[in-house]
């Protein structure tokens, strides 16, 4: 029986399904950079990965959760911008700062966006798709309070073993109509 067992076991050991769903997170992630058209690692839509259908349903809570851990760490780090200085670092002005309560309330303020950074980097296991997440995706859902990501299941299943494929995708990321061809209109008789 699977009595409080939840989640799909993907046909793998827990670890591996572990570093199947961090990598498939961190992909989804990974495609929202800015890499020039034809490098390696460009893909082909931002913000779109596909996958099984299993895998797909399996990894969203996991996306999420990474999205609400970086809009809340986001706002942690705004609130800490109201105590910090703008001195460099070692001049006197920034010494000053340093040794000021000014400086104690800033590190209360900012503790919670580096908890969350770090926390994501465990979710995620990759310190670039952390930073991804904090500094690109995060701000685009800040008004959203959840739902960031949609599943559009594919019509034509995977070539070899015939499994559903799916689309997982931020939502928002709408792409642009297709060029429609010239209208043809049927002769009725």
């Amino acid at each position: 029986m699977r009595h409080r067992r939840k989640g799909r076991v993907l046909g793998r050991s827990p670890s591996h399904q572990r570093a199947l769903l961090r990598n498939l997170a961190s992909a989804l992630m990974l495609t929202e950079q800015d890499v020039e058209p034809g490098e390696p690692g460009a893909a082909k839509v931002k913000g779109r990965i596909i996958t099984t259908l299993a895998k797909a349903k399996e990894v969203r809570p996991l996306v999420e959760r990474c999205i609400t851990v970086a809009r809340r760490g986001r706002a942690a780090a705004a609130r800490a911008g109201e105590f910090a200085v703008t001195a460099e670092r070692g001049t006197p002005a920034w010494k000053a700062w340093r040794t000021s309560l000014r400086w104690r309330e800033w590190a209360k303020a900012v503790a919670p966006a580096v908890k969350a950074r770090r926390r994501l980097v465990q979710l995620l296991g990759d310190k670039q798709a952390a930073r991804i997440a904090f500094d690109v995706i995060a701000p685009r859902f800040v008004d959203r309070p959840g739902g960031y990501t949609r599943i559009l299941k594919l019509s034509r299943p995977r070539l070899g073993d015939a499994g559903e494929r799916a689309i997982l995708e931020f939502v928002g990321q709408e792409t642009a109509p297709r060029p429609q061809g010239p209208r043809v209109e049927k002769a009725r008789g």
